[in-house]
């Protein structure tokens, strides 16, 4: 879960908590604890949110960008080990439905 939010940070970075929690699909009460562990961690920073004075933008921190290019090789390994015997066109079906499952991004 952590790297999946590391991830959303680096591709959208000043997102809100709830943002982050509608992106990861999780509730407010998981996605709470899992901001204030990465920030406890130092992996992200809350400012406040310029738009929404109730509300924090996250950011990465360095220790966070570093986490992420720590992690994002192995995540990569795992996902070559898992689809190793499937081919490229079962790559990309795999990938579909899977998408397919996740809640709508509008």
């Amino acid at each position: 879960m952590q790297y999946a939010a590391l991830e959303i940070l680096q591709r959208t970075s000043g997102i809100n908590q709830r943002q982050l929690g509608d992106e990861l699909d999780v509730d407010r009460s998981t996605i709470a604890d899992l901001v204030a562990r990465m920030v406890r961690n130092g992996l992200i920073e809350r400012s406040d949110d310029p738009a929404d004075k109730r509300s924090y933008a996250l950011f990465l921190t360095a220790a966070g960008k570093k986490q992420l290019t720590t992690l994002r090789p192995r995540v990569e390994e795992v996902e070559r080990i898992l689809t190793a015997r499937l081919s490229p066109k079962e790559c990309v079906e795999l990938r579909r439905l899977l998408s397919a499952l996740l809640p709508s991004q509008e």
